[in-house]
């Protein structure tokens, strides 16, 4: 079973940056699509950006193309969610996941905390 742990969320004034990390155990990034999800005050779930298990191939929403990048660290078995030029509707707690495409087991972090102040 992979264990999913969140960081690096804070305050931050909008038009400003953070990294998010995700660093997992009991499994590793590169044997799972990883996915970043969040969930505003008040508002279902979204999805952010995913990076998949083969090739690392990308997605973004819409929402935060061109501004935000997913990436991992085999190494040190992280994912990340870089977050440039910050707006307050990107405040959110943001979850990291990892699918496993062959059970089809989803794994969740329990998220950090992203408030962005204007």
């Amino acid at each position: 079973q992979v264990q999913l742990v969140e960081s690096g969320g804070r305050l931050v004034q909008a038009g400003g940056s953070l990294r998010l990390s995700c660093a997992a155990s009991g499994g590793t990034v590169s044997s799972h699509s990883m996915n970043w999800v969040r969930q505003a005050p008040g508002k279902e779930r979204e999805f952010v950006a995913s990076i998949s298990r083969d090739f690392g191939i990308t997605t973004y929403a819409d929402s935060v193309k061109g501004r935000f990048t997913i990436s991992r660290d085999s190494a040190k078995n992280t994912l990340y969610l870089q977050m440039n030029t910050l707006k307050r509707e990107d405040t959110a707690t943001y979850y990291c996941n990892a699918l496993n495409s062959r059970s089809g087991e989803t794994y969740w972090g329990r998220g950090t905390q992203v408030i962005v102040s204007s």
